[in-house]
């Protein structure tokens, strides 16, 4: 992904706005960095969040789906003239939804998930340390900026001021996606990420799911549906190589 490093940075609490001095442990969205989309899916992506539209980005993996929505969901959370505070990003962290049965609590079974969300981060802002990063993450989630949730937690809650991205969702059936966009309330929007080649899912009623879902959201003014296809790769020449051979062989 490009990155486009910015020079003659104000120090951490210089030239932040009312709304990010209300958080406890204010971000600074000057060391956020500028990073321009790389091919026109990604491009149609940063339309989509400019017209303050619902979301679904699926296709071809390594493409920048989940990257290039988390960086504009973290650019609107951090205006100061955006309704948004809050980024939920929502998946169902195991294949057999028994979360439950795990030990610890929710924040520890989510941990091992987080770990490419905290690395996409590393790549949307420029620190001058280690430790600089690990504060500033640190503080995107204490400060509740950004949080992690399973589909085994969102019963019962309404997300108000809030971007949820739905992470792999093609890992989830109808009735978890029905009770996720259900969770929405005022000022939130919704994104949804994955690639349904990818899904984990076994029964073919629950895949099914996922077709009838998309048919509902086709219809909906609000959403704005982007395809990415194998020529939108972009992680590298390795996976593009990989996804393009085992198109042309039928897998």
């Amino acid at each position: 992904m490009a990155r486009k490093r910015k020079s003659d940075l104000q120090p951490i609490g210089v030239g932040m706005s009312a709304k990010q001095m209300k958080r406890r442990k204010p971000i600074n969205s000057e060391f956020l960095l500028d990073i321009d989309p790389l091919t026109d899916n990604q491009s149609k992506l940063y339309d989509s969040f400019d017209e303050d539209k619902n979301i679904v980005a699926y296709g071809a993996a390594g493409t920048g789906k989940t990257f290039i929505t988390f960086y504009n969901a973290l650019m609107d959370v951090l205006d100061e003239h955006t309704p948004y505070e809050k980024i939920y990003i929502v998946r169902s962290l195991v294949a057999t939804r028994e979360i439950g049965f795990l030990p610890g609590t929710h924040e520890d079974k989510a941990d091992i998930y987080q770990i490419p969300y905290k690395n996409m981060v590393k790549y949307m802002f420029q620190m001058a340390t280690d430790a600089d990063f690990e504060m500033l993450y640190g503080n995107l989630k204490t400060q509740g900026t950004v949080s992690f949730w399973s589909t085994s937690f969102l019963r019962g809650t309404t997300l108000d001021k809030a971007i949820i991205i739905v992470d792999e969702f093609q890992n989830l059936n109808f009735h978890e996606l029905d009770s996720i966009i259900t969770r929405a309330g005022d000022n939130t929007k919704i994104c949804f990420c994955g690639d349904a080649t990818q899904t984990d899912l076994q029964k073919t009623n629950e895949r099914n799911g996922i077709i009838d879902f998309m048919k509902i959201l086709r219809v909906m003014p609000s959403f704005d549906i982007i395809e990415f296809g194998l020529d939108d790769i972009v992680r590298s020449g390795l996976c593009k190589e990989y996804l393009f051979a085992k198109h042309e062989l039928g897998f």
